[in-house]
């Protein structure tokens, strides 16, 4: 499952063209200035160098943040939910014989497409944030009907992800971006399997706040993207360098002028395994069905500042809608607190990142039978903008 430098891309009459746009795209992605390991100024706030390319450009490659160690753990745990997944959309029992995750929650989940399909592109779902369809390529030999390319609520399915969610230096970097007072976005796991990987149509994530006057380019907050197994042209996330400024952006005018879904603007992440992406929410974003042989496995976790949901009503993508009033955001909060007690018990020579929001809490946050129980459905409350 690991990714290679090599890929068997296959788009058909359009596959020579697709090849030149993924190594336009890498070249341009090599030479881009964004990446870098992870560096704090003396005084412990960010490096002032990455926060002004990652303001300019809207995302950067953290370069070796996860361990070897912590990899294979996070292997583990992936390997372990893709095991317990349904067999089916409709199925009960995974390919075990055993009850499949998912099935008993209330909160949205699992998400299925056709191999090498595009489900939201073109289509009103979503709030209709994706207004053009990929290309959407035939797949070869024996392929599922369908596959899962798509979990959210992740943190509840396993604990490996849960402890890397508490990974001390990108809690660092979310409170350096967002403020001491940041809080939780969402979690989820893409999966981009070789030959029958979906698209994700061109799209930006923020519902809400676009006429907002106190919009800027941090209003919709980040996603961190970790690669399990690094990334490529083929079958990453292609951002638009920039475009986390604009208020307004016309995604089908930028496919018009391309004269395909290929935007010339477009640049794609590349990443080795361990490496972390912080993109930020508001980019126009998108990438292309899987048809390389490379398997990509992102483990995602957004972040918002408070002041952004805070007696915010929410989009209702992730939830019902809902205005996000103070007790719920430190409900939602305090899984940071649970992922950083797991943490410990895992990495007990490293020095833990502490949450202020709730470094004065009376509440036990033990990590336990019980806390793990109580991360049941815990994404009913996530912070949807």
């Amino acid at each position: 499952m690991r990714a290679t430098a090599e890929s068997s891309s296959d788009y058909g009459a359009n596959d020579p063209v697709m090849r030149e746009y993924f190594e336009q795209g890498e070249a341009k992605a090599r030479n881009l200035g964004n990446r870098g390991t992870i560096k704090f100024e003396s005084d412990g706030s960010l490096s002032k160098d990455i926060l002004e390319i990652y303001s300019e450009m809207g995302f950067y490659v953290f370069e070796n943040v996860l361990s070897h160690e912590e990899l294979k753990d996070l292997e583990t745990g992936v390997s372990s939910i893709l095991d317990r997944l349904p067999t089916s959309r409709n199925a009960d029992l995974n390919k075990l014989g055993e009850p499949a995750i998912g099935l008993n929650c209330k909160a949205p989940t699992l998400f299925w497409s056709k191999p090498l399909a595009d489900p939201f592109g073109g289509t009103n779902l979503a709030n209709g944030r994706h207004p053009v369809k990929m290309n959407e390529p035939l797949p070869e030999g024996n392929v599922p009907d369908e596959v899962v390319y798509l979990i959210l609520g992740t943190l509840q399915f396993s604990e490996e992800l849960l402890r890397t969610y508490a990974h001390p230096k990108l809690l660092k970097v979310a409170e350096a971006i967002n403020g001491e007072d940041f809080v939780p976005f969402t979690e989820a796991l893409f999966i981009k399997e070789p030959g029958i990987g979906a698209s994700v149509a061109w799209h930006r994530d923020g519902t809400t706040h676009w006429d907002s006057p106190d919009f800027d380019e941090g209003t919709h907050g980040f996603n961190f993207m970790a690669q399990l197994y690094g990334c490529t042209a083929a079958n990453g996330v292609w951002v638009v360098p920039g475009s986390h400024k604009e208020r307004y952006v016309d995604i089908a005018d930028m496919v018009t002028r391309a004269g395909s879904e290929r935007i010339e603007e477009a640049i794609p992440m590349i990443c080795n395994p361990g490496d972390v992406v912080i993109s930020n929410r508001q980019a126009v974003h998108g990438s292309f069905a899987n048809t390389s042989s490379d398997w990509r496995i992102t483990i995602n976790q957004g972040f918002h500042r408070r002041k952004s949901v805070l007696g915010v009503k929410g989009g209702g993508l992730h939830g019902k809608p809902a205005v996000y009033d103070a007790e719920r955001i430190i409900e939602r909060s305090k899984i940071i607190k649970l992922a950083i007690e797991a943490r410990k018990q895992r990495f007990p020579d490293e020095q833990a990142f502490e949450y202020k929001p709730l470094s004065a809490s009376k509440e036990d946050f033990t990590w336990n039978a019980a806390a793990r129980k109580s991360l049941h459905d815990y994404n009913l409350l996530d912070l949807s903008i």
